[in-house]
């Protein structure tokens, strides 16, 4: 059976997936009387073509890697984890908790917290589902979808009811203390030279790329990745090899939603400085068509977050800068995750049907 080159794999079918995304994008802008070159030109330039642009866009990427990620570690065990959205506002809870809870004496001190405090609440909330799925086979999916509208619900009710201060309309929680608000990339020496304006990506970015590394090192040199993948790969073989699935089933959806809920610290902590109703701001969901796109693989999550992050600068800009509405962002995202996750296989199988037209017309040859 013919079968494509790591490389081709890796590398050229999201590319091309890309590319129809593009032309379509082109088409439907077409219709709709817009130039397909001024909304390329506009996000590019918008989202790529300054450091300011840059700084909203690596803001967008730092909270895509955390929730790609934590999709990635889960679809490894073979866990379908759509309740990002959800771990991540209780994240952002448990980060206004610990930031509200005392008048922190420097920033460092309220990173290094805020980020257990979310990855606890994140974890805690996965850990449901998570518990169901292994001892009650209710399926993962349904129930942290369940849980996505919980968690909204909940956080309505603690900042209407609980957490806004008295005489405060909007539903929000009082702004944290000035030593927990987080040095932004043009606070950073060096970096100023760059971002000489404010921007809202900051340090937060660090540890995103960190917990990237940490996460490849787990999946691929440990014993505990080792015995997720293989649970993921084939649950009965799992079971035979001495396995213990509920323990799997627990980690690795523990380890995702404690990914999910740190992706609160960057905008909760580092951008908004305060609780807001809408804290995930959506990246829950765009996780799954990030860690999709990047072949759940550390590197591949990252660089998928980096491209979705542009979209969603760059898709700004066009509603800022052009009569196209902000909403075509959607579009766009929607036939990139269309073509890099259910036609994925539709690619592959044509590119494969080339590359074996191409190795028989080698052997023909010789």
């Amino acid at each position: 059976m013919d079968r494509l080159p790591r490389w081709a794999d890796v590398a050229l079918v999201p590319l091309i997936s890309l590319l129809l995304a593009a032309i379509i994008s082109a088409l439907v802008l077409l219709s709709i009387g817009q130039s397909p070159v001024e909304a390329f030109n506009v996000m590019v330039e918008g989202a790529l073509g300054s450091a300011y642009g840059w700084g909203y866009t690596l803001y967008y990427t730092t909270s895509f890697i955390f929730t790609g990620l934590a999709v990635t570690i889960a679809f490894h065990a073979g866990l379908f984890n759509i309740g990002g959205e959800g771990q991540a506002q209780l994240g952002a809870l448990g980060v206004a908790l610990v930031c509200l809870s005392i008048d922190w004496p420097h920033w460092t001190l309220a990173l290094t917290a805020a980020t257990v405090g979310a990855a606890v609440f994140g974890a805690a909330w996965a850990a449901i589902p998570a518990y169901l799925q292994a001892k009650r086979g209710s399926h993962i999916v349904i129930t942290t979808i369940m849980f996505n509208y919980i968690a909204a619900a909940l956080l309505v009710y603690l900042l209407v009811d609980v957490l806004r201060p008295a005489g405060q309309m909007d539903p929000a929680s009082a702004r944290f203390p000035e030593g927990a608000n987080l040095p932004a990339l043009n606070d950073i020496p060096g970096l100023n030279l760059i971002f000489t304006k404010p921007v809202p990506a900051n340090v937060t970015l660090f540890i995103a790329l960190a917990m990237a590394v940490v996460v490849w090192a787990i999946l691929w040199r440990t014993r505990l990745g080792y015995q997720i993948r293989a649970f993921g790969k084939s649950e009965p073989a799992a079971r035979y090899a001495g396995i213990n699935p509920v323990f799997i089933i627990m980690v690795a959806m523990l380890m995702s939603g404690g990914l999910a809920g740190m992706m609160s610290v960057n905008n909760v902590m580092g951008e908004a400085e305060r609780l807001l109703q809408n804290s995930s701001e959506g990246a829950g969901f765009i996780g799954i068509a990030v860690a999709l796109m990047g072949r759940n693989h550390p590197i591949g999550v990252v660089l998928a977050a980096v491209l979705f992050g542009f979209l969603y600068q760059g898709g700004a800009e066009l509603g800022l800068w052009t009569s196209i509405p902000i909403e075509m962002r959607i579009v766009v995202q929607g036939l990139v995750i269309l073509f890099t996750g259910a036609l994925d296989m539709m690619v592959r199988m044509l590119l494969t049907r080339i590359f074996g037209l191409f190795r028989s017309r080698q052997l023909g040859a010789a």
